[in-house]
């Protein structure tokens, strides 16, 4: 019949599990908050991505390429040649061909060479391969292949950037961070950001401040990626006899217990049950140790789980340090049993003055 703003301890920890929500009741220690701890690490970037990829330009269907073959004199395959007069009628002749894009099987046209592959191939490769062609026709050929206009070779930056863009790879190898640049940096604070590569069927995030902080996870971009920063803020909900009952937003790269209790204002001293410390979580079975044959589950896989915090003792206030905390958490702390009892009291004092004070007025 008291005012609450929720369940005391052994209210929560006597939450019967049902066949539609099996809770579970976990009391944190050092074992459990390494196992949680554990199963909430995420692959890092240079974990999922080849660390040893190494950075080269490739020509594939769309691109444009010019191809300029030389002849050493007197003999010319070619009958359009363009001869510079200020070296003599002894210069080599080059004959430009016009440009041409490469076709959907990943092709070209040379007079004399036919059809070649070039899809695949660095412009060095193609070079050597027109020339291994024209050997036999063409008197000591040298060839040069440009890239006029890149089409394939490229990295999409989406997301919360400056501007969008398709940026082009380069011989000299362009890393993540170098696509974010490009693209005007990031609208939001990076604490807050995070950002995810995708290439082929692999999809990985990772908060962009891990990324600045490890040069490892800047890793070499490949053609094709697509470079996503993503403004997800991450909050939980402190409830109960806290400091302050509201959502409590975080940084991407995440905090522990021990920072939630803080940024909620901590513990009411005249209110909380240091010992009914409870985190609220729909958990991955594996932070469990449990397989997913004998773990009732949610119908998305998850297991509702209470953990229980116990702040009587000094130790778990290190515990506290290593529990992470996750996105959508509720962080509820109950009342002491001495704060329901002063609320009867001081309900009970009220009658007795409100009846004193109309038996007075009545005399």
């Amino acid at each position: 019949m008291l005012p609450s703003s929720g369940a005391n301890k052994r209210e929560v920890v006597a939450a019967a599990p049902t066949e539609s929500l099996p809770v579970q009741v976990l009391d944190v220690d050092d074992a459990v908050a390494r196992r949680v701890l554990a199963a909430s690490k995420r692959k890092q970037f240079g974990d999922v991505f080849d660390a040893d990829s190494k950075p080269g330009y490739h020509v594939g269907p769309g691109d444009v390429l010019e191809v300029s073959v030389w002849e050493a004199p007197p003999a010319a395959l070619f009958g359009s040649t363009v001869i510079d007069p200020r070296l003599g009628p002894s210069t080599t002749r080059v004959t430009s061909f016009p440009e041409q894009m490469v076709s959907y099987e990943g092709t070209i046209n040379i007079p004399f060479a036919g059809s070649i592959q070039v899809g695949g191939k660095s412009p060095q490769q193609v070079e050597a391969e027109i020339v291994r062609r024209l050997k036999g026709k063409a008197n000591q050929p040298q060839v040069l292949v440009r890239v006029i206009r890149n089409a394939t070779s490229n990295v999409t930056v989406v997301g919360e950037v400056g501007q969008s863009l398709r940026m082009p790879l380069t011989a000299k190898g362009e890393r993540l961070l170098d696509a974010i640049a490009a693209a005007g940096g990031v609208r939001q604070p990076v604490g807050k950001m995070t950002v995810q590569v995708t290439r082929g069927n692999v999809v990985q995030g990772m908060a962009l401040e891990n990324v600045i902080q490890d040069p490892r996870q800047n890793i070499m971009l490949q053609p094709g990626d697509v470079v996503t920063a993503l403004y997800q803020p991450l909050s939980f909900t402190a409830l109960g006899a806290t400091g302050k009952n509201e959502e409590v937003f975080f940084e991407a790269q995440g905090i522990n217990l021990a920072q939630a209790l803080a940024r909620a204002g901590g513990l009411q001293d005249q209110r909380a049950n240091a010992q009914g410390v409870f985190i609220f979580r729909f958990e991955d079975p594996l932070a469990l140790g449990a397989s997913n044959e004998k773990t009732q589950m949610t119908p998305d896989g998850k297991v509702p789980v209470i953990y229980r915090v116990d702040l009587k003792d000094p130790r778990n206030f290190f515990v506290a340090q290593g529990f992470p905390m996750r996105n959508k958490d509720v962080m509820y702390v109950a009342n002491a049993p001495a704060a329901e009892l002063q609320k009867f009291l001081n309900i009970l004092t009220s009658i007795v003055f409100t009846a004193t004070g109309i038996g007075t007025i009545g005399q």
